[in-house]
């Protein structure tokens, strides 16, 4: 959906820009992006390297799966209806701690996995479980405490200092951990509620 909106707002612009005759503008903005993106990629590219590299040997090494474990116990807490021991956990423990340190392509296979696990347990296949609900809204406002990307975007545009973004970005970040939870239970209540009360 995305996609098909960006692809629409470009179509208009080109189509705006020839019926007002100002071409040129866009033959300049078309080069000049390319050149920008392309910078941005070689800036990006060798932290995300580095960190997915770390993110590989800490899980071949099995701290990952160490790590993991330390927050196993609360996230039993956050998600009572997955059964004790489950794969489930280590998965979504794997997505939190890639997330913690920005790293949301290395983020995103644990989070598939642990979706595709979660879905497993799910009794009704054709809906979203409070367990899958609960770990999108973990997933989406996840605690960062190094936004690797945005450090990398603030060296590329030359600032001062790069990573005076790191405390900010860690205080948001846990700020909307708590506040997505506190959403997500009261809307689980609430439809828990309206259930019994159609029953």
């Amino acid at each position: 959906m995305i996609n098909k909106i960006w692809g629409l707002l470009i179509i208009i612009g080109i189509l705006y820009s020839l019926f007002i005759g100002n071409i040129e503008n866009i033959n300049n903005e078309i080069l000049s992006s390319t050149k920008l993106a392309f910078d941005m990629t070689v800036q990006i590219l060798p932290v995300l390297a580095l960190w997915l590299g770390i993110m590989k040997v800490a899980e071949s090494s099995g701290l990952l799966s160490i790590m993991s474990k330390k927050i196993e116990l609360p996230l039993t807490k956050i998600f009572p209806e997955i059964p004790k021991g489950h794969e489930s956990f280590g998965l979504i423990a794997s997505n939190i701690m890639a997330n913690m340190v920005g790293l949301g392509n290395a983020a995103t296979p644990f989070g598939l996995k642990a979706m595709e696990s979660l879905q497993k347990i799910n009794p009704q296949k054709d809906t979203a479980s409070r367990s899958m609900i609960t770990f999108l809204v973990l997933n989406t406002s996840g605690i960062t405490i190094i936004p690797t990307t945005i450090i990398s975007l603030k060296i590329l545009y030359k600032s001062n200092n790069p990573t005076d973004i790191v405390f900010p970005c860690i205080i948001a970040s846990v700020f909307s951990v708590i506040s997505g939870l506190l959403i997500d239970r009261f809307l689980a209540k609430r439809r828990c509620r309206w259930v019994l009360y159609q029953i």
